[in-house]
């Protein structure tokens, strides 16, 4: 193994080796992690920070659960959110989104191999689950040209050979997303390739403890960024310069200086360009006495999504009544859905079980009631009853689940929609709503 220097400064001298989530107190340290700024906004809010090494050794132990229960001899992963989950390593997350040159095999004896951008095998090394680093796994075309089969042989064979140690005599092989070629020399060397999606999604979908301290530093991060946002566009829409690209850029940025990551969409708008939902902000000058929605998509402190949605009334004139309306309509939908939340409970049930929305707001209703969240969205979808699909969900909510209950109250043919969205914990005996950022009062009252 590479050795590498480390510059010994600290970020607090007088702070001891290590920071309150065992993380090096060193000004220089390759793993990424929450800032000072963010260190200290979570003191004052009291929350507790996770331990880093044990959530890595939960969510291994989890993975490897996984592999053995299932019989197979490992699971090989490409998905950048699939290597954070089991090496909490990362490496241009974005660019390897759709130039997949990492990899992480994790035998059914735990063993786990890393292959990494070839100038870079340090980034793991500072989490001893990973045994090893390698590179090669780099098996797309713009990186290996017509060579790109070869270099897959390379790589299947040292599966094979790691298998061959660390899983003698098993030939099924959990791949979640693979290349082409890497996929047919993987089936060449004898493997019968499972569907290594359900193995991650399964394995993610309850959080440990530390996960869940986690999630609630991310959350703390993403409201007051979402909290500057709003005085931000509170203060400056009506200059007839503020555009919805401005409101978004705050989220951006508080996200990044509290040591966030990055926003998975571009889901804000304003006025009538809310309606249909799914536009993504742009240029549009936002105007006095319009809805501005959004939905955060926001991969925060310790890679952990903080996924939620409000819609926000600028006056300084009132809203509408029709808009009032729809925003109870949506509060109404949101508390009514978050009430069913208990373990044991069926995700078929809370399909059936759902609040109606009025007959105005079927059409352009957002596209599930719930979803699984914890590195990004996660299984399991929970879908409206005309969405549901037999068998494809029929697993209890159990304790440790995260989830994220959806309401887009959006009029046919209206010049407005209502987006809400909340956080949300499966306890021991029911759950906890984790999102505190309060609904606007002006759309709230008649």
């Amino acid at each position: 193994m590479n050795q590498h220097y480390r510059d010994s400064r600290k970020i607090d001298p007088a702070g001891g080796a290590l920071l309150g989530d065992g993380s090096p107190n060193d000004m220089n340290r390759v793993e990424i992690g929450p800032t000072q700024l963010a260190f200290a906004e979570w003191a004052q809010g009291g929350l507790d920070l996770p331990d880093l090494a044990a959530m890595r050794a939960f969510r291994h132990a989890r993975l490897t659960a996984h592999v053995v229960a299932r019989g197979y001899a490992g699971v090989l992963m490409f998905d950048p959110l699939n290597i954070r989950y089991a090496t909490d390593s990362t490496n241009m997350q974005l660019w390897n989104t759709h130039n997949p040159f990492r990899a992480v095999l994790l035998c059914a004896d735990g063993y786990m191999v890393m292959w990494d951008y070839k100038n870079s095998p340090f980034l793991s090394e500072f989490n001893p689950l990973v045994r090893e680093q390698r590179s090669g796994a780099d098996l797309f075309y713009f990186d290996r040209g017509d060579k790109v089969g070869a270099a897959a042989d390379v790589f299947a064979n040292e599966i094979r050979v790691l298998l061959a140690e660390h899983a003698p005599g098993l030939k099924r092989l959990a791949v979640d997303k693979i290349m082409l070629h890497g996929l047919r020399s993987l089936e060449r060397q004898g493997f019968e390739i499972m569907d290594g999606e359900e193995v991650t999604e399964k394995s993610r979908a309850i959080k440990g403890p530390d996960e869940i301290r986690a999630m609630r530093c991310s959350s703390h991060v993403c409201e007051i960024a979402v909290r500057q946002m709003e005085d931000f566009a509170r203060t400056n829409i009506g200059d007839g310069q503020t555009c919805e690209n401005d409101i978004w850029a705050v989220l951006h940025a508080e996200n990044i200086r509290r040591g966030g990551e990055w926003i998975e969409t571009r889901l804000l708008t304003s006025g009538p360009r809310t309606n249909p939902w799914f536009q993504e902000c742009g240029p549009r000058v936002c105007q006095p006495n319009e809805i501005i929605s959004f939905d955060t998509d926001l991969v925060g402190a310790y890679g952990i999504c903080t996924d939620i949605s409000r819609s926000w009334w600028i006056g300084p004139q009132k809203p509408r009544p029709d808009m009032v309306y729809a925003m109870q309509h949506g509060v109404e939908d949101i508390r009514h859905n978050t009430a069913l939340l208990k373990p044991g409970v069926m995700i078929p049930e809370l399909s059936a079980g759902t609040h109606v929305l009025d007959a105005q707001f079927q059409k352009l209703k957002y596209g599930c009631l719930m979803h699984g969240v914890g590195l990004c969205d996660e299984w399991p979808l929970v879908a409206y009853p005309d969405h549901a699909v037999p068998g494809a969900y029929d697993y209890p909510l159990e304790p440790g689940m995260t989830l994220c209950v959806e309401a887009l109250v959006s009029p046919e043919g209206g010049d407005f929609s209502i987006k809400l969205e909340d956080q949300v914990l499966i306890t021991q005996t029911g759950h906890e709503v984790l999102t505190q950022y309060p609904f606007d009062s002006a759309l709230m009252d008649a």
